[in-house]
Parts: C-alpha cells; sequence; structure tokens
C-alpha cells in the first residue's frame, strides 16, 4: 500500500480492533452514555436513586472513554473465543472511501509514470521496497537472525538506490525476492495468494498486489497473537478490568446505580416467596449472597431489553445475555410442542428411531425468525401444527397404525398452536424446568458436576448443556472481576433488611 495511506494504517488498525468485535459490544460513547447516570427521571424507565450528578471537564471523560474502550476490547478477547480481528474499511460510497481510491490511484499512476520514463525513475518504487522491508522485518520472531540478515541484504535501500542511479537495478528480481519472503512467512491460507503473484508480470501492478497480501499476512499475525494468548489473558484481563472500572468508578460515583437495583430487586423477589415452589430466603440465611447472586444472574435471561436498564458490570456482556435469552426462549418452545406432541401420540411414536429429531429439527427452522420484527406468531404455530401432524400421519402409516381421526389431528393442532402463549400451562413448566437446571447448574459448578435434567428436557438436553456452559463461564468471570462490588453492595442491602425487621 503507499506511503500515504500507510501512515493511516496504523489509525485504521485501531479501527479494526474495535470495529472487528461482532454486535456483542457496544461504543464506548453508548457504554458512557449509559454509565453517566443523571438525577433526572425518565418517563420510560424506573430509575434508582443516583449520586448528585458531578461535572467533568472533556479531558476527563475523553480518557474515561478511551479506558472503557480498551477495557471492553480486552473483555471481548477473552470472552469471544470466535473473536477476529478485521481489516477495516470505510463505508461504500463514503467520502472516506473516495478520499482514499482517488489518493491511491494517483499514487500509482504516478508510479507508474516514473517507471515509463527513459531512464525509469525508480524513487517511489524503492520508497515501497522499504515500506515492504519493514512489513517483512515485523514478521520476523526475536530468533530467527539468519532471515533478518537475507532481507537487511537482499533489501539494502542504499545498494538498490546505487543500482537504480547506474541503471543496473533488475526490479522484477527484488520483486521476486520479496515474494519468496513472504510465501515463507505466511500461513498455509494464503498459499494461492502467494501462487498468484507469481503470475503477475507487470511491476505495478505486481506491488499492488503483494500490498494487499501483506495486509492479509498482517491480519493472519494479528489473530494469530490473539488466539496464542487468549488462555494467559484471563487472571490478566480480571485485574485489569477490575482496576479499570474502579478507575471509571471514581470518577463516576453513580455508575453501580443500576447494579444495585439490580440487586437489590432480587433480594425482594427471593425474600419475598418469588422463587420456584413458594421457597423463600431468610436475611439470616448463611447461604443467602451465594443465592442472590445465582437468582440475579438467571433474572438477566428474563430480562426486558427495551424497558429495563442493564446492570453496569455486565454491559460488556449485554448482547451475550440476549442472545442466550432468545435461545431459550425458542428451546423451551421446542420442549413444549415435542411434549404436546409425543403426550397424545402416545407409545404409537415413542421410542421411534430419528423421529424425535426430526420433529424438532422442523419446529426450529420455522421459529428461526422468531426474534425479528416480520415474525408472525399466528401464521407461524399453525404451520408447525400442519407439518408437525403431516409428519405424524406418515409415520403411523409407516409402522402400522391407525392415522389420528380429524378431531384427534384437530385437537393436537389446537394444543400446539396454543403454546405461543406465555401464559400456557405446559410452556411455564417446561420454563420453569429450564431456570430449575440453570440454578442447578450454576450452583454446581463450583463441584464440576452437572445436575440432574428436568422430565421433558431430554429432546432439548444437548443445546440446554452449550447455553450452560456459556452462562456458567460468563457467571464466573464477572464473579472474579466484580466480587470486591457486589459484597459491598449485598452487604448494604442484607443489613438494611436486618434493620428493618428488628
Amino acid at each position: 500500500m503507499p506511503k500515504e495511506s500507510d501512515e493511516s494504517s496504523k489509525e485504521e488498525q485501531s479501527k479494526t480492533d474495535k470495529d472487528g468485535i461482532e454486535n456483542t459490544m457496544e461504543t464506548s460513547e453508548e457504554m458512557i452514555r449509559k454509565r453517566i447516570r443523571r438525577n433526572t427521571p425518565s418517563p420510560h424507565r424506573l430509575t434508582p436513586q443516583s449520586s448528585p450528578p458531578r461535572f467533568v471537564s472533556v479531558e476527563e471523560l475523553m480518557e474515561t472513554a478511551k479506558g472503557v474502550t480498551n477495557m471492553a476490547l480486552a473483555h471481548e478477547i477473552v470472552m469471544n473465543s470466535a473473536f477476529q480481528v478485521k481489516p477495516y474499511e470505510p463505508e461504500e460510497g463514503s467520502l472516506e472511501k473516495q478520499v482514499k481510491e482517488i489518493m491511491h490511484k494517483a499514487f500509482w499512476d504516478c508510479l507508474e509514470s516514473q517507471l515509463n520514463e527513459d531512464p525509469p525513475s525508480y524513487s517511489h518504487a524503492i520508497t515501497l521496497v522499504g515500506e515492504i522491508k519493514e512489513a517483512l522485518l515485523s514478521f520476523l520472531l526475536p530468533g530467527q537472525s539468519r532471515l533478518r540478515g537475507q532481507i537487511e541484504e537482499a533489501l539494502d535501500l542504499s545498494l538498490i538506490q546505487q543500482q537504480a542511479e547506474n541503471g543496473a537495478l533488475d526490479i522484477s528480481k527484488v520483486a521476486q525476492f520479496i515474494i519468496d519472503m513472504m510465501g515463507t512467512f505466511c500461513a498455509p491460507c494464503r498459499d494461492e495468494d502467494i501462487k498468484q503473484l507469481r503470475e503477475i508480470t507487470d511491476i505495478v501492478p505486481l506491488f499492488k498486489a503483494i500490498f494487499a497480501v501483506l495486509d492479509k499476512m498482517k491480519i493472519d499475525m494479528a489473530n494469530f497473537a490473539v488466539s496464542s494468548l487468549r488462555p494467559h489473558l484471563f487472571q490478566q484481563s480480571v485485574e485489569y478490568e477490575r482496576k479499570k472500572f474502579q478507575e471509571f468508578l471514581e470518577k463516576q460515583p453513580n455508575a453501580l446505580d443500576f447494579t444495585k437495583k439490580w440487586l437489590q430487586d432480587t433480594v425482594d423477589y427471593l425474600t419475598g416467596g418469588g422463587t420456584e415452589g413458594g421457597a423463600t430466603c431468610t436475611p439470616n440465611s448463611a447461604q443467602l449472597p451465594l443465592t442472590i447472586h445465582n437468582h440475579a444472574y438467571l433474572r438477566l435471561l428474563k430480562w426486558d431489553h427495551d424497558t429495563e436498564s442493564f446492570p453496569e458490570t455486565l454491559l460488556m456482556d449485554q448482547g451475550r445475555f440476549l442472545e442466550m435469552q432468545q435461545e431459550l426462549e425458542k428451546l423451551a418452545l421446542v420442549a413444549s410442542v415435542l411434549l404436546i406432541v409425543y403426550n397424545s401420540a402416545g407409545e404409537a411414536i415413542s421410542g421411534l428411531p430419528g423421529l424425535m429429531e426430526r420433529l424438532k429439527k422442523t419446529i426450529k427452522i420455522l421459529l428461526a425468525e422468531m426474534h425479528t420484527s416480520s415474525f408472525k406468531a399466528d401464521e407461524t404455530f399453525a404451520t408447525v401444527a400442519e407439518k408437525l401432524c403431516g409428519e405424524l400421519r406418515g409415520c403411523l402409516s409407516q409402522h402400522g397404525f391407525s392415522p389420528f381421526s380429524s378431531d384427534r389431528e384437530n385437537t393436537l393442532k389446537g394444543q400446539i398452536v396454543a403454546a405461543k402463549s406465555a401464559d400456557n400451562p405446559i410452556r411455564k413448566v417446561i420454563d420453569s424446568r429450564i431456570q430449575t437446571y440453570l440454578l442447578g447448574f450454576l450452583e454446581s459448578s463450583a463441584h464440576r458436576c452437572a445436575p440432574a435434567l428436568p422430565g421433558g428436557l431430554t429432546p432439548i438436553s444437548k443445546d440446554l448443556e452449550e447455553i450452560s456452559v456459556k452462562l456458567e463461564r460468563l457467571v464466573t468471570f464477572n464473579k472474579l472481576v466484580y466480587s470486591p462490588f457486589y459484597h459491598k453492595i449485598l452487604q448494604d442491602i442484607l443489613k438494611r433488611g436486618e434493620s428493618l425487621d428488628v
């Protein structure tokens, strides 16, 4: 890439680290706005009592934003195993993209013009060779002194300059050495790119292609470094995030208001008999802090993201919790419908190989758009009922059973369609059992043993276990980072509860 654009590559790379994070992390400005709470109540949501607003300078705000952005990036690298650095590209049709294209075209046209002079001028070409040399040296490991020597010798810019002045420079030979070195350093997935470079004979298109492949190699190297370092970043990230959040809290004392409300509401829920089965916890219970914590995390899987503000200590994971919440809602419907079908058909279909998986796949496909604005529940569930009844008809006939009567089939269709309601008794039972399983998973995580699977959840057992593992990982990391803050908040809440009981 030409020097004028290469100088901006560092700025683009810093954008890459942030823009490459997929739909799970909010921008630093949005996060700052959510954290800098005001006393003005919103007409659309319940706002907890906050500390008096503190005025900050622009410099303090920018410093805070930078700290939050770095913290969010470090958190994403640790928590998202699929995290990858991606190249930054300006939006199509944007002014930035137009300026970039014009500058690049002007540079390459100038290079071509110089090379077509008689005798050729190599000043731009030598500049590019210098940039390529820097890129190749950056790929070297500390112990690769032999390769370093080869690059320094073959791409000696002063020698190349002398050869150019004396008309003895073979630029094609220099380019061939560069391609050979790139073939040595590149990942196997770039072998085809290197092969294509060897087929280019014109110098200007060749240099353009070389810079394009070098950019890909830099991204490959960055992603390799991220994946290699991830296992070692876990503990450091815990300490780093806690330190950064403490610094943020010192500048914004009200930055835990929604976290306090989240935990206070959970305490009220538990001590008021809101747990399943009518179980209650007293403020003096020795296990209450742990119970509060586990139930608090489960409440995030039932969160109303449109009207309730997410706890500040979990904002960076809000996207992950929302994703799990939506997946659990789908699984609850899948399990509910399958339970209805198998209870209705009875022994006729129980134990038939592959049938449950076929029915499950059909339901999941039809519910794939469940959380989009275009989803029409009535039509979708009517289609689910029709498809499943058709599948059952064929299955019963294939195995020599009598088909359902029209009345029985219509009753089954009605039960399936009724499952779309959140108040449906079967769906409520399944949802309660899912919550029980997830709670058991959190409580048993310290003992490294999975809880028993409640009845009716067998068809979704694998999916449920995958979500449970994700949840346990998020919860464990969050507790490690924010346990000092949670401990103090819970202490204050429980002390207030004890004083009210006296």
